[in-house]
């Protein structure tokens, strides 16, 4: 099946796909329905101020910035973050790990599928509840170990190798890191002991599947067959293998 047309990740950096993962280049259904979930997470808190930890080559900031009081990209890559400032003026380059920014002064944080890629997880999460204010909220996507599929691909025999590859996530966890020590992905009590000491509360937690959109452009029917079961399921016990976790936590 072919790669949608215009979409950049048909020649890919494998080594910066390893690394720092892929962003998003293109909008489409997938992107739009988070957007709709981070819209209602949020609420009024998008008239303060907001930041996108991890803004890629800054689609989301895009569509963002219409509805947010004021918003503020970082992104580590300094490549992605050139291009990101092609889309919004206000672009750190940084990570996650040591946030160049005085605390409390976010109403909002995204971290959409990042922290799953930075050197140290606990600490990330650390400092981005250092500049949220009291009241306000993270909002993280992250991968679910549930998911059937490893989405971003594996080390094999000492290369990496690029895709979406089944059943690693079953493995043992030693087996697991030997395969993908360039990525994580979370469980629900993972995720717990991730905040776990830290002055916030969780306000919502969701397992989603995916939007499928690659699928719908090679076999539209099915696709959207597909897709509108999977999501039906999110209502389910089966959502336990979807594909990432939607935590809204609020500080203290």
């Amino acid at each position: 099946m072919a790669d949608p047309p215009n979409d950049p990740m048909t020649t890919r950096d494998l080594d910066k796909a390893a690394s720092c993962g892929e962003p998003s280049y293109v909008w489409r259904a997938g992107q739009e329905r988070r957007l709709q979930m981070i819209q209602s997470a949020a609420g009024a808190r998008l008239s303060g101020r907001m930041l996108e930890n991890g803004c890629g080559v800054g689609i989301y900031l895009k569509y963002l910035a219409p509805m947010v009081g004021s918003l503020i990209g970082l992104e580590f890559d300094a490549a992605r973050a050139r291009e990101a400032h092609t889309i919004s003026p206000l672009i750190i380059n940084a990570a996650g790990e040591k946030l160049p920014l005085e605390p409390g002064i976010f109403d909002v944080i995204l971290s959409h599928e990042v922290l799953e890629h930075v050197m140290d997880d606990r600490l990330c999460v650390e400092e981005m509840v250092r500049v949220l204010k009291p009241g306000g909220v993270i909002l993280l996507f992250v991968p679910n170990r549930g998911y059937p599929y490893e989405t971003h691909g594996i080390y094999w025999r000492g290369r990496y190798h690029f895709g979406n590859v089944p059943l690693i996530h079953y493995l043992p966890s030693r087996l697991q890191k030997t395969l993908m020590p360039h990525v994580r992905a979370y469980s629900r009590r993972d995720l717990e002991r991730l905040f776990s000491g830290l002055p916030v509360k969780l306000l919502q937690q969701h397992i989603i599947f995916g939007a499928y959109d690659n699928i719908i452009y090679g076999y539209p029917t099915a696709g959207r067959i597909l897709r509108s079961v999977l999501q039906w399921l999110e209502h389910t016990p089966l959502n336990i293998f979807g594909l990432s976790h939607f935590w809204v936590i609020e500080k203290h």
